[in-house]
């Protein structure tokens, strides 16, 4: 009921008079429209601004306020059905529409599209590359977190990643309850198979690449036998450590690698160093060895090319020949002979002591000879 009628005249707090007063809740008078004498500054009455809402009401809505409130209400579900049932892909994702809860053959692309909620609903994937981190430090928590044995019988400490993608969004959404969970256990099981085939020495340097690449087929194969519907791109070593127990005794040990493989690398210069020379004084050797055979036999056939003029000479006459061969070669055979040889009547004499003559001749040429009669 409106103030300004109810019994007594007065407002809900007994702020009015009597029937006449027409007083407000505060008892002031009622108020009046603007722009009459006397109340122009009071603000207009309450029931006067509901009784214009609702007369604007009936104008606008078909059938009054009873009957449009049911217009309003239907085209408020409309708007609600319609942002329900309009949804947007992103660039980086890929939408998989499930009519009662089964999934529809077609992905849905980037894009706005359009579904029937509430019989029908949409899962969005995302399908740009992700990363899985898997191991880490062992801590007093977890004291066995990243621990793995060796081939060699070592105890090393992994931390990798992987960086996968969603090949199949379907597969990935539908096939497995956790798709990230069974990922990470079949990556770390696919590492602790590996590095339990090889020394920790790979793992802590020398060939962590095939490693990653071993791991990565482990992984695929593995995930492509559940239908995950993920695409392993890389399987990264980011750290390879041995336990804090025994770090330092680890380093102690990489050190002396690191100046074995310093000697090694030392020996192999010097190594080097000294075959190179030998190589070069081979091929001296070689050449000279060359030069003298060309020496010798250049040699050879001069002395055949001669043997051949002496003989044709000797052809011609054979006894002026072999005397001249004679003497030469007695020349050349007693040329430096200390001995001198007396030829008499066809016989040889006991050589004559000519060191001693030579040497007490002093200053005698060495070429005379000593005379002496029988």
């Amino acid at each position: 009921m409106p103030w300004s009628n109810q019994n007594g005249g007065g407002g809900p707090w007994g702020g009015g008079g009597g029937g006449g007063n027409n007083q407000g809740p505060w008892g002031q008078g009622p108020n009046r429209p603007r722009g009459n004498g006397g109340g122009g500054n009071q603000p207009p009455d309450l029931e006067e601004l509901i009784r214009r809402g609702q007369d604007r009401l009936k104008n606008v809505v078909p059938g009054g306020f009873n009957g449009g409130a049911f217009v309003i209400v239907g085209i408020v579900l409309v708007a609600f059905w319609l942002i329900q049932a309009v949804y947007t892909v992103q660039p980086d994702e890929r939408g998989v529409e499930l009519r009662f809860g089964k999934p529809k053959e077609e992905v849905a692309m980037p894009g706005l599209h359009f579904h029937l909620w509430p019989i029908e609903s949409v899962e969005i994937v995302k399908v740009t590359e992700q990363q899985q981190n898997i191991g880490s430090r062992p801590t007093s928590s977890n004291p066995g977190a990243g621990l793995m044995l060796s081939g060699d019988q070592n105890i090393v400490s992994v931390q990798f990643s992987v960086l996968y993608t969603v090949s199949d969004p379907q597969a990935y959404l539908f096939n497995l309850e956790d798709p990230t969970q069974t990922l990470q256990q079949v990556s770390e099981s696919a590492m602790r198979e590996v590095v339990g085939r090889r020394p920790a020495q790979d793992v802590f340097r020398d060939n962590r690449e095939e490693i990653s690449t071993q791991v990565r087929d482990i992984i695929q194969g593995t995930m492509d036998t559940y239908g995950a519907g993920i695409a392993i791109n890389a399987v990264p070593i980011e750290d390879a450590a041995p336990p804090r127990e025994v770090a330092e005794a680890f380093e102690e040990v990489q050190r002396a690698q690191q100046d074995e493989d310093r000697f090694v690398e030392e020996a192999n210069q010097y190594a080097n160093q000294r075959l190179g020379q030998a190589r070069g004084q081979a091929a001296q050797i070689r050449e000279e060895a060359a030069a003298y055979k060309d020496r010798v036999v250049k040699e050879a056939e001069g002395e055949a090319q001669r043997f051949v003029s002496i003989y044709n000479e000797y052809v011609k006459a054979p006894d002026v020949t072999r005397q001249r061969l004679y003497l030469e070669t007695m020349e050349n055979v007693l040329r430096n002979s200390n001995k001198v040889i007396i030829d008499e009547q066809q016989g040889v004499l006991p050589y004559l002591p000519l060191n001693e003559i030579t040497r007490q001749s002093g200053n005698q040429p060495a070429g005379q000879s000593a005379t002496g009669g029988n």
